[in-house]
């Protein structure tokens, strides 16, 4: 079919031809909608009325759109026409790989650079658990600013079979047919693997990856024949002529690179795509580095590879002759050493590669070590966190046994040991071998930690507190830093210390976005230093000029010079990279650097992407709820049928509180003001919802709205002091609700909704005392203290005192009440919990029993009313990071 210039479809009106072959026409075409040229491929009507070929297609279209990646076609947009249908994607400029083969052979310079564009594209489809399986000359696209494109993603299969004996080998883009149990692939490019039609994983593509180098390298096939036959014959049993017999350019260290892709046997060809690319990349270090050598020599070290005297010289006389006359060739070189030792050195360069997650698994969090060698990872998989460590140098990570829900590592001064938060407490571990061992409690997930050479760890514990400080043999821990009220500081989090070991960074958020900032601390005295206004953590790099400090504005990392004695910034910032993951949640960003000039980071920009799951009372997950995104707090209706959930906005930071009808499966937006709206409170009919919002002036105000969303925002109490609504009554007369005070730390108040509406305190002491839930039948309040040295649930009389009791064991957050009152749940020791409780005129508690394990779970929840069924937010695995970047030198750039 041939479409006429100015058709539309859909959006997309065609303004010229630009290719046709057997799966179709490609045309150029203005999208209307965004005002910007778009390639559209459309299918042929005869293909859309097979099935097969229509479900390949539409595979193509959900691959590639599932891939963000430079070295990738994007894929904007799926649609039919006339019955065909089409892929919209971008346009390029350029041309095919395979023009420019048909030249000869590339410089071996340009060989390697494209060698490492398809590798990082094929790293980054790898970690998507997507297969190319077609990987040809054809279906690599040079753009005319040198950057390779990956085409056909799923596509080529599409091509009809034209495989027979006695074709030329020539033809290399003919497919070989795909039925079941038979090859799939392009003559002259498929695997050992795709010739005998067998299963073809990722390492397929790497073996078409070895082809294609090889080409372009020596300028001829790889494997050639007569006929298609004989070519794949040659694929099963040749192997290609020595690359240093054609190109006389082309190292050793290189070639090697080559014959390990087109290995016969999958097991013994590069095992990744990206550590396929680290290979090349260490190839592209300037002579003499150190990676280099690495990659190229084995260590001198080696006892196998030490030569000695007797070795070069033998016993004898004439060993002594040779000795002589290498001394004369020496001292008469010696001029022109001196020389040569004296000329400028080469310009150092950054050096970057990928590292891929395992298979089926993603990266949650990363830090690089110290001396630059190794980078830890809590990697999410089957949805267990777990710590893994990756040398630099080396072609897989291992993971770290008992480092289940692991969150947030960080490295002892020596690279030795890697402090990480989990189940409630901060731990280490040893490299070297050995358990984690606990140090001291951390409930809340932990915050991030910084470990100095005295021995000394700073660490946040959760939302809600400072820093404190532990050694790092473990014991008690003491405050060193206190919120600032007259900022309305929320909590301080990530610090990272300075290199004298006493001064320390740290991020504080605060009730108004603006106050966000980054702070210097100190170990020897209360007093802080502001650093910059930022919402993220930060990070100093010693360079031998000075240093920068690197932190992240709108999902860019910066970095600027900073003076870690006088604590102060100066010069410029710049960027350092772009789209680098961030959580505007808790001002994080995903990145980490060492003192020797490496970096690591993850590239997958702002993505804070949860999802309201059920799970019943064994942790089985039931379903979900909604769509998935950036979520924070959330409450369920009386009822069980609705759910009120805070979203974030990615951009802004700012939040509004919608409404899910469960049973509708309907979403609806409930706050509408530019402010920050947040903890929603059903009341005990569910025709009203209780919030808090900073827009009087910033403070968190309390607020009410009728649930049908009708009628105004009613103010319900205003004052300077930060506040949180936790529990409403059963009667509807009351809202528990906590408060910040700068004397009394965190506090337990009630709101009367009736009479004056004066609040009284419930809880006020010297120690924090937060989540208030009153009882079902209005008898008694659960809540959680710190006074023991750790958070702890407790149930008291309401409203008068008269008595408590210890409801948690060993610690315990975010009790909830079940609705017969028989029963408490809440958080502990990273399961959830539930204990049975009678209450009359007495009060009587159970042994708490796990449920099961809260692993990297919010300790944000919702149960349903007959304690059967509870509401997480959990992690969106598929949107979880597939890959990290980590950069060499990176100095290099900075100096150019």
């Amino acid at each position: 079919m041939t479409i006429a210039k100015g058709t539309k479809l859909g959006p997309y009106e065609i303004l010229s031809p630009l290719g046709a072959g057997g799966m179709g026409e490609v045309y150029r075409a203005r999208d209307t909608r965004l005002d910007r040229e778009v390639a559209v491929k459309v299918l042929p009507a005869s293909f859309a009325n097979d099935g097969d070929r229509l479900l390949r297609f539409e595979q193509e279209a959900r691959a590639t759109s599932a891939l963000n990646h430079p070295n990738i076609l994007t894929v904007h947009d799926f649609g039919t026409h006339e019955g065909s249908p089409y892929i919209v994607a971008e346009l390029l400029e350029g041309e095919e790989l395979r023009a420019q083969l048909n030249d000869g052979a590339l410089a071996p310079r340009r060989a390697l650079d494209y060698a490492q564009q398809i590798a990082a594209g094929l790293a980054a489809a790898h970690g998507k658990s997507i297969t190319h399986r077609d990987l040809k000359p054809e279906n690599l696209f040079i753009t005319t600013d040198g950057r390779v494109k990956i085409l056909d993603f799923g596509l080529a299969k599409l091509k009809p079979p034209k495989l027979a004996p006695g074709s030329s080998s020539e033809v290399a883009t003919q497919k070989a047919i795909t039925d079941a149990g038979t090859v799939m692939g392009t003559v002259g490019y498929m695997s050992p693997e795709q010739v005998r039609g067998q299963e073809a994983d990722h390492r397929s593509d790497i073996f078409s990856f070895g082809v294609i180098l090889y080409e372009m390298l020596s300028g001829k096939r790889t494997f050639t024949g007569d006929s298609a036959i004989e070519v794949m014959n040659a694929i099963l049993k040749a192997e290609p002529e020595e690359l240093t017999e054609t190109n006389s350019k082309v190292g050793p260290a290189l070639e090697r690179i080559v014959h390990r892709c087109l290995e016969k046997k999958p097991e013994r060809r590069f095992q990744s795509a990206s550590d396929l690319c680290f290979a090349i990349e260490a190839l592209s270090l300037p002579s003499g580095s150190r990676m280099e050598t690495a990659a190229v020599l084995p260590e001198l070290t080696d006892s196998r590879y030490t030569i000695g005297e007797s070795q070069l010289f033998g016993n004898s006389r004439l060993g002594w002759l040779a000795a002589a006359v290498c001394l004369l060739v020496a001292l008469t070189a010696l001029p022109f050493a001196v020389a040569y030792f004296r000329r400028a050195p080469a310009e150092a360069e950054a050096v970057r590669f990928s590292i891929s997650a395992p298979e089926e698994a993603a990266f949650l969090q990363l830090a690089l070590s110290p001396d630059g060698r190794r980078v830890a990872m809590v990697i999410l998989s089957k949805g267990q966190p777990l710590l893994w460590v990756r040398p630099l140098n080396a072609v897989a990570a291992q993971p770290l046994r008992g480092t289940e829900g692991a969150a947030h590592p960080f490295w002892s001064p020596d690279s030795r040991f890697i402090g990480f938060f989990a189940g409630g407490k901060l731990k280490k571990i040893e490299l070297s071998g050995g358990p984690p061992q606990p140090l001291c409690e951390a409930p809340g997930q932990g915050r991030g930690g910084a470990w100095n050479r005295e021995g000394v760890i700073v660490f946040a514990s959760g939302p809600g507190s400072g820093l404190y400080r532990v050694s790092a043999a473990g014991g008690a821990t003491t405050p060193v830093t206190k919120l600032d009220p007259g900022r309305q500081e929320t909590a301080h989090r990530w610090p990272h210390f300075l290199p004298d070991g006493r001064h320390f960074l740290y991020s504080a958020s605060a009730a108004q976005l603006d106050n966000h900032a980054i702070y210097a601390g100190s170990l020897d005295t209360e007093e802080s230093t502001q650093v910059l206004a930022a919402s993220s953590n930060a990070q100093y790099a010693p360079v031998s000029e000075g240093g920068y400090l690197f932190f992240v504005r709108a999902g860019v990392l910066m970095a600027q010079p900073f003076d870690a004695q006088q604590l102060k910034l100066k010069g410029e910032q710049f960027h350092v990279a772009e789209q680098v993951k961030y959580n505007p949640a808790n001002d994080l960003g995903f990145f980490s650097v060492s003192e020797n000039g490496a970096l690591a980071y993850d590239p997958s920009g702002i993505n804070q992407d949860l999802q309201l799951t059920w799970f019943d009372r064994a942790g089985k997950q039931l379903g979900v709820v909604g769509a998935s995104g950036n979520l924070s707090s959330f409450a369920l209706s009386p009822d069980d049928k609705r759910v009120a959930v805070t979203r974030i906005d990615a951009q802004s930071g700012q939040a509004d509180i919608w409404l899910y009808d469960l049973e509708r499966d309907r979403a609806s937006r409930f706050t509408f003001d530019p402010a920050f709206d947040d903890f929603p409170l059903w009341s005990p009919d569910g025709s009203r919802v209780a919030f808090r919002s900073n827009r009087r002036e910033g403070n968190f105000d309390l607020y009410q709205k009728l649930a049908s969303g009708a009628g105004q925002d009613e103010l319900l109490l205003k004052s300077d002091l930060e506040k949180r609504p936790t529990s409403w009554s059963s009667d509807g007369r009351f809202i528990a609700y906590y408060q910040i005070d700068p004397k009394t730390k965190e506090d337990v108040w009630v709101l009367p909704l009736f009479g004056g509406q004066k609040p009284f305190p419930l809880v006020q002491t010297e120690f924090n005392e937060v989540s208030a839930r009153l009882s079902p039948d209005l008898k008694w309040i659960a809540y959680t203290s710190n006074e023991s040295g750790k958070p702890e649930i407790y149930v008291q009389p309401f409203p008068a005192g008269g008595g408590r009791w210890q409801v948690s064991k060993d610690g315990g957050t975010t009790s909830r009440w079940r609705r017969d009152g028989k029963e408490i749940f809440y958080i502990g020791g990273g399961k959830v919990m539930a204990v049975a409780v009678k209450g009359s005129a007495t009060f009587e508690v159970g042994t708490p029993q796990p449920l099961f394990d809260s692993g990297n779970l919010s300790p944000i929840y919702a149960v349903t009313g007959d304690g059967q069924r509870f509401l997480f937010s959990t992690p969106v695995e598929e949107a979880q990071s597939a890959q990290i970047t980590v950069v060499l030198n990176w100095t290099a750039e900075v100096k150019r």
